[in-house]
């Protein structure tokens, strides 16, 4: 099987699978260069309320394919940071679905979902140290917010893989699972997300990465959308509520 991102739209929740079973997964070039284009056209489908990315069989992703970095490991590691800010930049919830080693690029993805949900036995590992290479600044501060300084340096310095219930305590993951309970568990939750308004739901993303310079913006939509008047409506008449408020093509 030739290395590919394979990706289906179901219950309005939309699954990217990273499939390289040769290398555990791992991403190619071209892979990289696919990420940020397949996200674009599943932020712009309406149809979508939320976004799961996983890996095929049992491992997520063992990071970039290293044959990739014998050209040009910055050309490589710019690839890997478009894909990343790409995912980070996604307008609709974003899971991670972690079976196996989410290790290097893979964690690199994982930390750019919003949520992130592991299979017991799963091991996180960030492995730049073990090649010489710099970490991208971006993709350090955002492990940083997840798991604080120090966990963050322990995890770039030694460059030593932690196992599911450490990346819990620390905050990498947001739940683990019993061995075969992680579908189940991320179907729930993601039929919840694609319940919810994705008005407050973009908007929260947004100021959660700290942005300062989008509040009249999220005003405004809030003052053009039925979201709040269908949400209370269907309070007071005890339903489930229609949400109708979509990501803008523009802004």
């Amino acid at each position: 099987m030739e290395p590919e991102l394979s990706h289906g739209v179901a219950d309005r929740v939309a699954t990217v699978v990273i499939r390289h079973p040769a290398k555990r997964n791992a991403m190619t070039a071209a892979m990289w260069r696919a990420l940020p284009p397949l996200l674009a056209d599943l932020a712009a489908d309406p149809g979508v309320r939320a976004l799961v990315l996983t890996g095929e069989g049992g491992t997520f992703c063992a990071g970039a394919d290293i044959s990739t970095l014998r050209g040009s490991p910055a050309e490589a590691q710019g690839l890997a940071v478009a894909a990343e800010e790409a995912l980070a930049a996604f307008p609709k919830p974003t899971l991670a679905a972690i079976r196996g080693h989410c290790v290097g690029g893979g964690a690199q993805l994982a930390a750019a979902c919003d949520l992130r949900l592991a299979e017991e036995g799963a091991l996180f590992g960030v492995t730049p140290a073990r090649l010489g290479i710099v970490y991208p600044a971006s993709s350090t501060r955002r492990l940083v917010s997840l798991v604080g300084p120090a966990t963050a340096k322990y995890l770039l310095f030694s460059a030593d893989l932690i196992d599911s219930a450490r990346a819990l305590r620390t905050g990498l993951v947001d739940e683990v699972l019993p061995v075969g309970d992680l579908d189940k568990r991320v179907a729930a939750l993601t039929a919840t997300l694609a319940a919810r308004s994705l008005l407050t739901q973009a908007a929260a993303k947004e100021y959660a990465e700290g942005r300062t310079d989008r509040d009249a913006h999220w005003t405004a939509q809030a003052l053009a959308s039925t979201d709040t008047e269908e949400g209370v409506t269907a309070f007071l008449e005890r339903r489930e509520p229609r949400f109708s408020w979509s990501v803008p093509t523009t802004g």
